[in-house]
């Protein structure tokens, strides 16, 4: 189906002890160009991120901005050192006997002794961060992807209209071009006559002026080839992804056909129709620029 390199995407996941946002928007671009803004404890899921993301985008300027909300922050678990609360006990008793004094040392009293007790925070779970943080990408990328569809969509019912409008024009030509001959050939009789007056001119000479002249105008190649790179634009148009370049190349072949047509134009009404291809042809490629 075709997309737009356009597109929007949100996505928020949230566990008992964490909760991460990602939103993603996307503009035109030549190449697949992925930007993440991400909290520096997940920068080490950067690479898994891009690896998600290029199954579900092919080109375009990829923005991606991700919010990570830990509540274990303010956790942490407390560790009993007891080979160190050992060695200050066992000390206090040497000292009650070195000094011959009462040892009255309680638990209480040995717990505040420094490194009895330390907190340390607790350890992170990388893979069950990680299947948060690929879950929340895939939802906004599912999200992101459907936004461009409905997009490309409106793009592609756009281009189908303007391509049609074309054919219209592409008709109009390849009907008027045998009436300008006919016109040139009636005209070419009246100024020999106005100019002869009774002579008579030999016909042969004047059919090769009027051969001449249709060779000069003839612009049958070029209907042709401009007709079958419409329906070949609009063939591609109904293929699946990744057609913005060859859309971009058929529409260049189409221009050129219709520069032609305007350079031997020797009649007012071709020469404006022949501008009006170029118009559409010009609207075409614009929206084009928007397709992945």
């Amino acid at each position: 189906m075709l997309k737009s390199m356009t597109g929007f995407g949100r996505c928020e996941i949230a566990s008992e002890d964490r909760k991460i946002t990602i939103e993603m928007k996307a503009v035109n671009h030549r190449y697949c160009d992925i930007s993440i803004k991400t909290p520096k404890k997940l920068n080490f899921f950067e690479a898994g991120i891009r690896n998600v993301l290029k199954q579900y985008v092919g080109r375009g300027k990829i923005d991606i901005y991700i919010t990570y909300e830990d509540y274990t922050e303010n956790k942490a678990c407390v560790k009993y050192n007891e080979e160190i609360a050992r060695e200050y006990f066992e000390n206090l008793q040497k000292m009650s006997k070195d000094f011959n004094i009462e040892n009255d040392i309680r638990v209480s009293a040995l717990s505040r002794y420094p490194e009895v007790f330390t907190l340390e925070e607790q350890t992170i779970d990388e893979n069950e961060l990680w299947s948060l943080v690929e879950e929340a990408v895939k939802g906004a990328a599912s999200r992101f992807v459907e936004t461009r569809v409905a997009e490309g969509e409106n793009l592609k019912k756009d281009i189908f209209g303007k391509l049609d409008g074309m054919l219209s024009i592409v008709d109009y030509i390849e009907t008027r071009s045998p009436e300008i001959v006919t016109e040139y050939r009636n005209k070419l009789m009246v100024k020999v006559n106005e100019l002869l007056g009774d002579t008579k001119i030999d016909e042969s000479v004047l059919a090769t002026e009027v051969t001449i002249f249709a060779d000069k105008i003839c612009v049958d190649e070029e209907t042709v080839r401009l007709r079958s790179h419409i329906m070949n634009m609009k063939s591609t148009l109904d293929e699946s992804e990744n057609i913005g370049r060859k859309l971009d190349f058929i529409a260049q072949e189409m221009n050129r056909e219709a520069n032609t047509i305007l350079s031997k134009a020797n009649d007012l009404a071709v020469s404006n129709k022949a501008i009006d291809l170029k118009t559409e042809i010009e609207k075409i490629r614009e929206q084009i620029q928007n397709i992945e």
